[in-house]
């Protein structure tokens, strides 16, 4: 277990010429250093706020790989006069913790406090994530969590209740240039790059700090022996260096937010954002199946009677998709996205389907009226079922304005058609039916 374990000093003082990755000599050594998060670090953030009162709590620290997790719960223990312990979930179990837990009290009972970060802490189970629950309260220990998964899913609710989540965000391009010119101060050169390849390198690093230094530390050891005679193009670092995959997990929370930011795409009429983010999706493995049925739901629930082609549209879509295959046939649900992000938008079937059921719920077993029930037998017919119904296609106009809701329960209006695409002609019908039903003074 000893290898778990190790204060914040040990790194910080070991000699600069140590064999180490460059994401280790570059790691920062105050939190001004931290680059990217300064919403969080700054006077006015969060973590800012608290250092400046001299109350720092238990903290969960939320997002994506290499944004500064571990250098950030580093710094606050070194700001707070803390003892550094760091452990992962994936190699710690109960009785670890528990050695943790004793070290901890000893510690405390010296004088010294202990903040202990724990990496991917989602990958605790629930007996585990409780089992820090007493040391956070009797003060044993800091706890500060790392997790790239979202809190409010994996963590339990108690761990959380006794926490602050910060939210840490992926670097931006001017944020991991800055990383970048960092590393060419540390190591006393350029990189060997034109301006268009030096942007291509920021991009594969997808917002991922440590993922950038370590393409850099890959660029840089080809100026070793004079082997470059030029900055290398774009072309040629594409050839060099391979992207880093994009972080899409498809059960996870960028799934989630994936497919609700195509939904909104489609819903806010923006046909080149839907393409975009269904190409992500795509790009990150995601089932286009998944994505031919979620298509499809947006037909039905965005667009309805606004344009009643739409759902066939999908539908056809998605067959085509069966038939084709991938790739071929991704194209055929890219035309779908298209056509449903230029079509007319209604979710008035939406709205009047959930008014239905919300209704349905509240009348109970309420019955039909008899006049609409059938009496097949002479006991049902004593009762009254079928009694004074109007048979429609012999009433004026087709319409003879019954009353089809049970009785005691009011007349709702659920459906209402909006004035764009196909539902203009609808509501023109709705309106009609509603004057014909008053002028012949249904109850």
């Amino acid at each position: 277990m000893a290898d778990l374990f190790h204060r914040d000093s040990d790194t910080a003082s070991a000699p600069d010429d140590a064999p180490r990755p460059l994401a280790d000599r570059l790691r920062p050594r105050s939190l001004s250093d931290v680059i990217g998060q300064e919403a969080v670090l700054g006077a006015d953030g969060p973590l800012g706020a608290m250092l400046n009162a001299g109350a720092l709590s238990s903290l969960v620290l939320w997002g994506p790989p290499g944004v500064g997790k571990t250098t950030i719960a580093r710094l606050l223990a070194q700001a707070t006069d803390l003892h550094f312990v760091q452990v992962s979930a994936i190699f710690t179990g109960v009785p670890d913790l528990r050695r943790v837990f004793e070290a901890a009290r000893l510690r405390r009972t010296n004088g010294q406090g202990t903040l202990l970060f724990v990496d991917e802490i989602h990958r605790f189970n629930k007996a585990q994530q409780d089992g820090f629950l007493p040391y956070m309260e009797d003060g044993t220990i800091l706890l500060v969590g790392a997790t790239t998964e979202n809190p409010s899913f994996e963590l339990n609710a108690a761990l959380l209740s006794r926490s602050q989540v910060i939210v840490l965000n992926r670097l931006s391009l001017a944020d991991l240039e800055k990383l970048a010119q960092r590393a060419e101060r540390r190591l006393n050169r350029a990189l060997p790059l034109s301006g268009d390849a030096r942007e291509a390198l920021l991009e594969m690093a997808d917002g991922d700090g440590r993922g950038l230094l370590n393409l850099i530390e890959q660029v840089m050891a080809w100026t070793l022996g004079g082997a470059l005679k030029a900055p290398l193009d774009r072309e040629t670092l594409s050839r060099r260096l391979m992207r880093r995959a994009a972080k899409y997990d498809k059960s996870g929370d960028e799934h989630y937010n994936l497919i609700s930011a195509l939904h909104k795409s489609v819903r806010g009429s923006d046909p080149d954002a839907a393409l975009y983010w269904f190409a992500r999706m795509l790009e990150g493995g995601e089932d286009p199946r998944f994505l031919a049925r979620r298509i499809t739901r947006m037909a039905v629930e965005d667009i309805g009677l606004a344009d009643p082609q739409a759902q066939a549209q999908c539908l056809e879509a998605w067959n085509t998709y069966e038939r084709l295959g991938s790739p071929e046939g991704e194209l055929a649900l890219a035309q779908a996205l298209v056509y449903l992000a230029l079509a007319p938008k209604s979710n008035a079937v939406y709205v009047a389907y959930k008014g239905a059921r919300d209704l349905a719920k509240k009348t109970g077993s309420a019955m039909p009226p008899a006049i609409i029930l059938n009496a097949p037998t002479r006991l049902m017919a004593q009762q009254g079922y079928g009694e004074g119904y109007a048979y429609d296609h012999e009433a004026q106009d087709g319409f003879s304005g019954q009353n089809y809701f049970p009785e005691g329960v009011k007349r709702p209006v659920l459906y209402r058609p909006v004035e764009r695409g196909f539902e203009r002609e609808l509501k023109k019908r709705v309106d009609w039916f509603a004057r014909l039903r008053a002028s012949r003074k249904e109850p």
